[in-house]
C-alpha cells in the first residue's frame, strides 16, 4: 500500500538540510501559567486537603505554633523557611490556613525541579511550583515572583537555596528580602524542625520514617527604612533562629535569649563535622512529640 501524500502525511525533510534542534521548554523557560488556572487549582486543593495533608500527618505528627499571627495578616505574604528535607514544602503548605493554602505558589529550583518536562508538570500541578534561579538573584526569576505576589499570590521560599547538608542551616540569601522590598509585602519567618529525620537528604532511607515534626510561624517582618536586602535577609535569618530556639525550648526562654542577643545560630557551631552532628542532639523517638507544646 502506497503511503499517503502531503498534506495527509508529514512532508519529507530535505536530506541536504540539518534538522533544527527541538526547543526545550524546561528550567526557567517552562510555561507554568496553566498551573494557576481555576480547574487546576481546584484539583490541587482536593489533592492537598484529601491526600497530601493526611499522609503528611501520618508520617510526620506535627505540632504547629504561632499560626494565630496569620489571622491578623493580610495576604499576599512571603513565607521564608529553613530547608532540610523535600518534606518541608508539602508539610508547610498543609499547615497553612485555608485562605493562604490555596493561593500560594512555591519558589523551586529551576535546575532541579524543572530540568525534565515530566518533573516540571508534576511539581507545577502538585505544589504550584514556579522555577527560580537559586544560585543568585536572577532578574527574570525575580520578575516572575514579584508579578505573582502583586497578583495576590502568597510565596513560599527557602532562602538557603537548597536543603541543609548536615542538619544545620546554610546562610540565608537575599531573594525573600529583595522581593519584600520590591513588592512592599511582609515576610513571615517559619521554622520547620524534624523533617530531616522523616525524609533526609541523600544517604538516608528511601521510604519516609515516621517521626514528630514542629512548624513555628513568626510575626511578619518588613524592611526598615534604609535597610538593604542583605541586612534584611540577615534579620530574617535571626528571626527563624529565634523560632528554632522556641521549638527546642519554649516561647519565653527563646525571647529572653533573643533580647540578650544570645540566640543559638541556625548554622551551628564552627567545629569539626562529628561535633556538629553531636550538637544536633539525638533523634526523637517514633510516634512521640519530643518538643514541648505551648
Amino acid at each position: 500500500m502506497r503511503p499517503l501524500p502531503f498534506p495527509f502525511a508529514r512532508p519529507e525533510w530535505p536530506a541536504s538540510l540539518p534538522r533544527p534542534v527541538p526547543e526545550r521548554r524546561v528550567g526557567l523557560d517552562y510555561d507554568h501559567a496553566w498551573s494557576r488556572r481555576y480547574a487546576v487549582r481546584l484539583a490541587r486543593a482536593m489533592l492537598l486537603d484529601n491526600v497530601t495533608r493526611p499522609v503528611a500527618r501520618l508520617v510526620a505528627p506535627t505540632t504547629v505554633r504561632g499560626a494565630e499571627v496569620l489571622t491578623h495578616v493580610t495576604p499576599p505574604v512571603i513565607f521564608a523557611a529553613n530547608h532540610a528535607s523535600h518534606l518541608d514544602t508539602p508539610l508547610l503548605l498543609t499547615t497553612l490556613p485555608v485562605r493562604f493554602r490555596h493561593r500560594t505558589v512555591v519558589a523551586a529550583a529551576a535546575d532541579y525541579f524543572f530540568d525534565r518536562r515530566w518533573k516540571a508538570i508534576v511539581w507545577s500541578f502538585s505544589l504550584a511550583a514556579v522555577p527560580i534561579e537559586r544560585a543568585r538573584v536572577n532578574r527574570r526569576s525575580a520578575d516572575v515572583a514579584a508579578a505573582l505576589i502583586e497578583e495576590g499570590w502568597n510565596l513560599v521560599i527557602f532562602p538557603e537555596g537548597g536543603r541543609s547538608r548536615d542538619g544545620w542551616a546554610q546562610p540565608f540569601r537575599g531573594g525573600a528580602a529583595y522581593l519584600a522590598r520590591r513588592t512592599g509585602r511582609p515576610v513571615v519567618p517559619v521554622h520547620v524542625r524534624g523533617t530531616r529525620h522523616v525524609l533526609p537528604r541523600g544517604g538516608g532511607p528511601r521510604m519516609p520514617r515516621r517521626s514528630p515534626v514542629s512548624v513555628v510561624f513568626g510575626s511578619p517582618l518588613s524592611p526598615a527604612e534604609g535597610e538593604d536586602a542583605r541586612r534584611f535577609a540577615a534579620r530574617i535569618e535571626r528571626s527563624v533562629a529565634v523560632l528554632a530556639d522556641e521549638a527546642s525550648s519554649d516561647w519565653w526562654s527563646a525571647r529572653v535569649r533573643a533580647a540578650r542577643a544570645a540566640t543559638p545560630s541556625l548554622r551551628g557551631p564552627e567545629v569539626s563535622a562529628w561535633r556538629r552532628a553531636w550538637a544536633l542532639g539525638p533523634r526523637p523517638k517514633d510516634g512521640r512529640d519530643a518538643w514541648p507544646r505551648v
